[in-house]
């Protein structure tokens, strides 16, 4: 079962960042009392009581803002046709503005469910100002203030009002997906991989639009691929741009136990490289980096100088194995399975306790923790206590003496010393008799 979608929508400075972040539980969104900061959707994944959804935040549509509108207009419009739930914020400290009714006026044209979030009612003397907003003319209203927690609760209520909770699914395939930019040859990789025509393929960036799912077998195995290039819909195409790809990105990572991250050879890497493989990161996916349009190189033998500027660009995940080929011309299309098998089996691996601790002990032998203050920091004992990715959980004496550099000290023992190719681990600190 997908998890729904939660969409912020509004006009600048009514607090929908704010909103966000509290929804998030989290600091994701940037906040400045400055109208229009907030450019680009950002995602977050949410829980509350029992139930996930995935939740978009918007730039502020501004009628009197030429610079930036017409594109956070199709950002807004792109996340409200994503949504199950539209949230419509607005500012309780004033009236209905001309910005408001054209917010009003993209709702109405969907048939989504639509709450009406007054902000900013944090004392009474506010709170009559909820008659103002009825000229809207929507159904549901709640007053809250995001920044002082006020309504929060109930507003959360009515956001998953009719939502299921999502039970664990039973599918022990291995899913992976193949995420990147639009134009990056996604599609022609799912059809190479497929070896058939399955995905339409355009060379007009951002003519994807649904995730797609596909059994296929390969080795006798059956796998499922998460394919976030779907059949091309008739009408306007949104994605003009690639940031408008990255709530379909999400929602492929979300259900994957591998992803598939695309980079184009033509283009080399951009930034919106990195952030897309960043999400697969933080929801703990294994990875693996695939170089297409390897056809278009000229200078093929030069591999080192590709792997060096990889590794340069995703610090953030230098184990995460990197594959070159031509999903056209299919050339190197068989290096790619392996390393996807290769990724999972990591990511779900099991170290024995005794075998850990010993590399653990070693590790402090060869490099002890600094002092901090007189304090040294001590690691009584360490366990693996999870997988998909892999956890392990370090009993100490004071978890606060830990210094990020000597965690990442560890974690290199760890992977010198086990084969963790393609997945992230977790490292917890917990203090001794600590729950």
């Amino acid at each position: 079962m997908r998890k729904p979608t939660v969409a912020l929508v509004g006009r600048p400075n009514v607090g929908k960042s704010t909103l966000f972040n509290r929804l998030a539980g989290k600091k994701i969104s940037i906040i400045e009392d400055i109208p229009g900061i907030t450019r680009d959707r950002i995602y977050a994944d949410c829980t509350y009581k029992d139930y996930k959804f995935h939740l978009i935040d918007t730039g502020g549509i501004d009628i009197s803002d030429g610079n930036f509108n017409d594109e956070i207009k199709v950002q807004a419009s792109l996340a409200i046709e994503e949504a199950d739930v539209v949230v419509f914020v607005v500012d309780g400290k004033e009236t209905v503005t001309s910005n408001d009714l054209v917010v009003r006026d993209m709702l109405r044209k969907t048939n989504k469910k639509v709450i009406v979030a007054i902000n900013k009612i944090d004392n009474k003397k506010h709170q009559d100002n909820i008659y103002d907003f009825y000229e809207l003319g929507l159904d549901n209203y709640m007053l809250i203030s995001a920044e002082h927690n006020i309504g929060i609760g109930e507003l959360l209520d009515e956001i998953v009002d009719g939502f299921s909770i999502i039970q664990e699914e039973e599918d022990d395939r291995l899913k992976f997906c193949v995420i990147g930019r639009p134009n990056v040859g996604k599609s022609s990789l799912v059809n190479a991989l497929l070896n058939e025509d399955r995905v339409i393929v355009s060379e007009n960036a951002g003519t994807t639009r649904d995730a797609v799912d596909t059994i296929f077998t390969y080795e006798k195995n059956e796998y499922v691929l998460i394919d976030t290039a779907g059949m091309r819909k008739k009408g306007k195409v949104w994605e003009t741009t690639e940031k408008y790809s990255l709530i379909r990105s999400m929602k492929a990572i979300d259900r994957s136990d591998v992803c598939l991250i695309v980079i184009n050879a033509e283009e080399g890497i951009i930034e919106h490289d990195k952030h897309i493989a960043g999400y697969a990161i933080e929801n703990g996916k294994a990875v693996v980096l695939v170089v297409n349009k390897w056809d278009t190189i000229e200078d093929k033998n030069n591999i080192k100088k590709w792997m060096d500027m990889i590794r340069n660009n995703f610090q953030f995940m230098p184990y995460a194995p990197i594959v070159f080929l031509s999903a056209l011309t299919k050339k190197r299309i068989h290096t790619l399975m392996p390393e996807v098998l290769k990724a999972y089996e990591n990511s779900t691996k099991e170290i024995k306790t005794n075998l850990l601790n010993n590399v653990i002990m070693d590790a402090v032998m060869l490099n002890p923790p600094p002092s901090y203050k007189g304090k040294r920091l001590k690691i009584y004992f360490a366990s693996q206590t999870g997988i998909k990715p892999p956890k392990f959980t370090f009993n100490v004496n004071n978890k606060g003496l830990v210094h990020f550099s000597y965690e990442r000290y560890i974690e290199n023992k760890i992977r010198e010393n086990f084969d963790f190719t393609g997945t992230p681990i977790i490292i917890k600190w917990k203090n001794k008799g600590e729950e």
